[in-house]
C-alpha cells in the first residue's frame, strides 16, 4: 500500500504545491492534514495512518519536515518508520529515498549524512521563524503598536457614530456601510465587538 502525506502547519495555509508535486507519484491513499509539525499534538490523520501502516507499504512525504521541525523528533519518526519496514519516498530529496536502498556502504553513509543535516537544517529554520517573529512583536511594540482587540476608545469615530444612529434606528444598515465606507462583515465585526465592550 502505497501512502501520501501532505500537511501544512495552519488552516490558511494551502496544500496545493505538495499535491502537485505528488500528481506525479500513483498513490493508494492521500492523507491530507492541517496542523503544526513541531509535535504531534493534533495530528491525528498522520497518527491514524501510520497505525495503519504495514511493512513493506511506502510513505511519500513532500519533504522531510513534514515529519516534525524538532531534529529529533524528525529523527525518531524517521527510524520509527525504517523500523516498521516502511519505505520513504521524499519528494524534493531523492537521495534520502529508502525504496531504492542497496548494500553500497558509501551511497548509505552519504544519505545518512544528507538526513542529519536535513533534520537540523529543519529545526534550524524553525527556530529562526520564531526568532523573526519575536524580534518582529518586539520591534512593534517599541513602535506604540498594539496587539489585541482594541478598546473603545480605539474604534473609527465614523464607526461610533453610524452605529448609534444606526441601533436608533435612525438610518438604515445601508446608508450605515456608506458613512463608514466598510463592509458589512466588517461593520458588524466592529458592532459585535464594541457592544461585547459595552455590556
Amino acid at each position: 500500500m502505497i501512502y501520501c502525506y501532505v500537511r501544512v502547519s495552519s488552516r490558511t495555509q494551502k496544500l496545493d504545491r505538495q499535491l502537485d508535486k505528488a500528481k506525479n507519484y500513483k498513490y493508494d491513499v492521500l492523507v491530507e492534514e492541517k496542523a503544526s509539525g513541531k509535535n504531534f499534538i493534533g495530528r491525528e490523520k498522520y497518527l491514524e495512518m501510520k497505525a495503519q501502516m504495514r511493512e513493506g507499504d511506502e510513505l511519500i512525504i513532500h519533504s522531510l519536515d513534514r515529519l516534525g521541525r524538532n531534529y529529533a523528533e524528525i529523527r525518531d519518526e524517521w527510524n520509527s518508520l525504517n523500523k516498521m519496514g516502511i519505505n520513504i519516498t521524499v519528494l524534493d530529496m531523492d537521495i534520502l529515498n529508502t525504496k531504492a536502498d542497496d548494500n553500497d556502504i558509501t551511497k548509505k553513509l552519504i544519505k545518512q549524512i544528507v538526513f542529519e543535516l536535513l533534520a537540523y537544517f529543519a529545526q534550524k529554520e524553525r527556530e529562526n521563524t520564531l526568532q523573526r517573529q519575536k524580534e518582529g512583536i518586539e520591534s512593534a511594540r517599541k513602535r506604540n503598536v498594539k496587539f489585541g482587540r482594541p478598546k473603545v476608545t480605539e474604534f473609527p469615530k465614523d464607526f461610533i457614530n453610524a452605529y448609534k444612529l444606526y441601533s436608533d434606528e435612525k438610518i438604515t444598515l445601508k446608508y450605515a456601510l456608506k458613512l463608514t465606507e466598510m463592509p458589512s462583515s466588517t461593520f458588524y465585526d466592529y458592532k459585535k465587538r464594541y457592544e461585547a465592550q459595552l455590556a
